[in-house]
C-alpha cells in the first residue's frame, strides 16, 4: 500500500501480531502511533488525539508498513462509490449545466484525493467546495440539500 501521496486522514491500520516484536527499534512517536492503532480509528482522528501530524503520521506510517507491524483495514464504506460521485454529477450539471463533470474532478484534486480514493468523511467539504461555484443562492441551496440526503442514504 502506498501513502506516500495524498489524502491518508480515513485510512484505518491495525497493528500486527508478531513474535519477533523486540527485534526492531522504535522511537516513541512510532510507539505512540502503533499504540494509537486499534484497527477502528482512522488516521486524522489518531492525528487529533495523539497531537501528531498528517505529515508526521504519514512517514511514521509508512516505515511501520514497510516493517510489516501494521496492516490497513479494508471497508467498503471507507471511500464514495461511484454512484455517489454519479449523482453529485447530475445535480451540479442541473444546477450549473455540462461543466459539472469536470468541477468535480478539480474539486476532488483539489482536496488531494481521486475520484476512487475519496474518503467519505470529505464528502461534505467536496460538496461544500462545489456549491460556491453554484451563483444563484437558491439552485446552491437546492444542490446542497439533496446532496446532504444523499450523504445519508449513503451513510457517509
Amino acid at each position: 500500500m502506498d501513502i506516500a501521496s495524498g489524502d491518508i486522514s480515513g485510512l484505518v491500520f491495525k497493528p500486527v501480531v508478531r513474535d519477533d516484536l523486540g527485534n526492531f527499534s522504535l522511537d516513541g512517536h512510532m510507539l505512540s502511533l502503533l499504540m494509537a492503532l486499534d484497527g477502528k480509528k482512522n488516521l486524522g482522528t489518531i492525528s487529533q488525539k495523539t497531537g501528531l501530524s498528517m505529515a508526521a503520521i504519514r512517514d511514521i506510517a509508512g516505515k511501520l508498513l514497510d516493517l510489516k507491524l501494521i496492516e490497513p483495514i479494508e471497508s467498503a464504506a471507507a471511500w464514495v462509490d461511484r454512484d455517489f460521485i454519479d449523482y453529485l454529477v447530475a445535480e451540479l450539471s442541473i444546477a450549473i449545466g455540462p461543466l459539472a463533470e469536470v468541477l468535480v474532478e478539480d474539486g476532488v484534486e483539489d482536496l488531494g484525493c481521486t475520484l476512487r480514493t475519496l474518503a467519505t468523511h470529505r464528502a461534505a467539504e467536496l460538496i461544500n467546495l462545489l456549491a460556491q461555484e453554484i451563483q444563484r443562492e437558491e439552485k446552491r441551496a437546492e444542490f446542497k440539500q439533496r446532496m446532504v440526503r444523499k450523504i445519508k442514504e449513503k451513510g457517509y
